[in-house]
């Protein structure tokens, strides 16, 4: 049993603010755009400037007396008081020694500019490779000295195991307990891993347990109201069951993932029910639905994923209903469970948002093409894709509980972030979550030759070059990664690649075990890497011996993204650290981000464009390729927005009935 004092430490957060609108909102990007001004950067450098040179004063001491000097650094840290940022100094130059006799990496100015930024609240945006791992390393140190809950959120479970692990010396070295949290372990693990000073995990199982902690709970999340009704009423029964000790400290890696690109879907806990009806509707459903025409019985809007029926479409329904008993009489239903599986045929598709494993739907994350288990679609989508895919139906699920990615990390009391691409997303990022971003310089010159796009009037067309440009690269003995945005796509580029008798390694959903071990050697020579969206990050590429004189890592992109900063990160696998690389992106005007962001006139005058005058159309199709992601992560932010909305709105229900969401 856990006191009512240990109860209230355990499930404390902040209260986010409410997001700001009109001209209040337009004031507030101002003052965004003021932390982040060119003068903090300039006072970044500065300072840690000042930590390096205070690190002499560390090198020859003893490791006794180093250890020493941390611990008395940890306790001040620890009390807190007026004088607690006046040790950071000194503190980081320790730190920063202890790191380099116990890991092996003397952290550099920039890093120490990162780690600064990362203490003070900033999302810190650091070029692929330039070393946030031990970044974060350094600034969860401070953060762990206070024995309140550091939680580093990264991106996958190999990343959260790897790390600690990687860094435990450090750790160990400075007096941190670290642990981690993963989707296999019991609760009995995850509390103590929750336990430790410094936690490392992904944001689904961070976000998950919270949930299920407030589930335990029941009554009241706001830890004031609870202790106060415990006090009221000893003899009312503790649940003793939670994981978690309360949210404080968030560092978060890949933060434009995380924060930006996950958060147009809410985390669900949901425990199946029973609904051997909607089993069988689903089945009809798909029934009527397989005869129906695109563009005759109804009509397909890409770019918002909704399906109209026609005219012919509904009278085509109506007469394949009239025998049927039930809701299938009533036009609104029916007509509901026909556009589901309609949906289900034109927006999910084997390969890109899906892959079947061992007779189940295995979905796949569309940012960073790894499988995601124990996932599902809500509203019967799932069940509908079943059917298509004529599987057997899983039970439907009921939430029981729902929290948005935005509204989560904004309950931190400290947060702060690094990633590879950040700046396009600063305007949302200071809005959302308070957090300006700043651009941390290389520790090396950037020498990466960033070639213009090839375009091409037809998908065909591009595959061919694409494999052409392959073999000579090859021929040359260059490492070569090659990004697709679909298992499907890397595959029918597996077999064109194969055809050619070029070997390769092939990473995708399906095939992801040995990831890791992958891209680490993706930059030996002659070595032919294809790898599903950001499959691989957070995990360096370092180029075989040989390999930079023949001109280092070439990165071909066979699509421009939704957003640009997924264009970013994969150039960014070449010329890490002074390196030298070159990336290149082939498109077509049938890519997947045209046809469903451009109308089809504009699509069609560039088609003929290309096939007339090939050479001068460049211009005009970058021009075209850029006019598509802007509508693309303008429609993103929409969606986003839609979310946060959906959060006031349940905030403001549930404040009502006497809960908190």
């Amino acid at each position: 049993m856990i006191t009512p004092s240990e109860l209230y430490s355990r499930t404390a957060f902040r209260k986010p603010e409410r997001l700001l609108k009109g001209l209040d909102a337009k004031v507030n990007g101002v003052i965004g755009r003021y932390h982040r001004r060119r003068k903090v950067l300039d006072t970044l450098r500065r300072d840690a400037d000042g930590v390096d040179r205070q690190t002499g004063d560390y090198s020859e001491l003893s490791d006794h007396v180093l250890r020493e000097r941390l611990r008395e650094f940890r306790e001040k840290l620890r009390r807190g008081g007026r004088d607690q940022e006046s040790i950071v100094f000194p503190a980081l130059a320790a730190i920063r020694e202890a790191a380099d006799r116990r890991v092996g990496l003397r952290a550099f100015p920039v890093q120490l500019m990162g780690a600064l930024a990362l203490h003070r609240g900033f999302l810190v945006e650091m070029a692929t490779g330039e070393g946030k791992t031990l970044t974060a390393g350094l600034a969860a140190v401070l953060a762990g000295w206070t024995r309140k809950p550091c939680h580093v959120i990264t991106v996958n479970d190999y990343l959260v195991q790897r790390d600690p692990e990687w860094l435990n010396g450090l750790y160990e070295f400075c007096s941190v307990k670290v642990g981690h949290v993963i989707g296999q372990m019991s609760p009995e693990e995850r509390k103590a891993g929750y336990e430790c000073d410094v936690t490392y995990s992904t944001s689904k199982e961070v976000v998950a347990d919270f949930l299920r902690d407030g589930l335990q709970i029941k009554e009241s999340r706001n830890p004031c109201r609870r202790l106060i009704r415990q006090m009221l009423s000893p003899n009312r029964s503790v649940p003793d069951g939670l994981v978690m000790r309360g949210l404080h400290t968030a560092i978060v890696d890949e933060a434009d993932s995380v924060l930006i690109d996950e958060a147009v879907v809410p985390l669900i806990i949901a425990t199946p029910r029973k609904n051997e009806a909607l089993q069988e509707v689903i089945q009809i459903a798909d029934g009527i639905a397989q005869p129906l025409e695109s563009g005759v019985d109804y009509r397909v809007d890409a770019r918002y994923k909704e399906i109209e029926l026609t005219g012919p479409g509904l009278n085509r329904i109506e007469g394949a209903c009239s025998t049927l008993p039930g809701l299938w009489r009533g036009n609104q239903r029916r007509t509901e469970l026909i556009k589901q599986a309609l949906m289900a045929r034109e927006f999910y598709q084997s390969g890109r948002q899906y892959v079947l494993a061992e007779d189940r739907i295995l979905i796949i994350d569309e940012f960073t093409g790894r499988p995601m288990p124990q996932r599902s679609w809500r509203q019967g989508i799932h069940q509908a894709i079943e059917a298509k895919e004529k599987l057997p139906l899983t039970d439907p699920t009921e939430t029981v509980a729902r929290l948005s990615f935005q509204r989560f990390f904004r309950l931190y009391y400290r947060l702060s972030g690094m990633t590879g691409t950040a700046r396009e997303a600063a305007g949302e990022l200071w809005q959302i979550y308070r957090l300006p971003v700043i651009s941390i310089p290389t520790n090396r010159p950037c020498v990466r030759r960033e070639l213009p796009d090839r375009v091409y009037s037809s998908e065909q067309s591009k595959w061919r070059a694409i494999v052409e440009e392959v073999r000579a690269i090859h021929q040359a003995g260059r490492p070569i990664l090659i990004g697709t945005r679909s298992v499907a796509v890397s595959e029918k580029l597996a077999e064109s690649l194969n055809a050619e008798g070029l070997s390769f390694s092939l990473l995708n959903a399906v095939r992801h075990q040995e990831e890791a071990v992958i891209i680490r050697e993706a930059g030996a020579r002659g070595r032919i890497t294809i790898a599903t969206n950001m499959a691989g990050r957070g995990t360096d590429i370092v180029l075989g011996d040989g390999v930079a004189e023949l001109g280092g890592l070439h990165v071909i992109a066979t699509e421009r993204h939704e957003s640009k900063r997924v264009d970013r990160q994969l150039f960014g696998r070449a010329a890490r650290q002074g390196d030298p690389g070159s990336a290149q992106a082939f498109v077509s005007v049938e890519d997947e981000l045209l046809r469903r962001y451009l109308p089809g006139s504009i699509r069609r005058f560039l088609a003929r464009r290309l096939t007339q005058r090939p050479g001068s159309s460049q211009t005009f199709a970058a021009a075209v390729y850029a006019m598509a992601q802007r509508t693309s992560q303008r429609e993103a932010f929409r969606r986003r927005r839609e979310v946060l909305k959906m959060d006031d709105w349940l905030g403001e229900a549930l404040s009502f009935a006497g809960t908190e969401a």
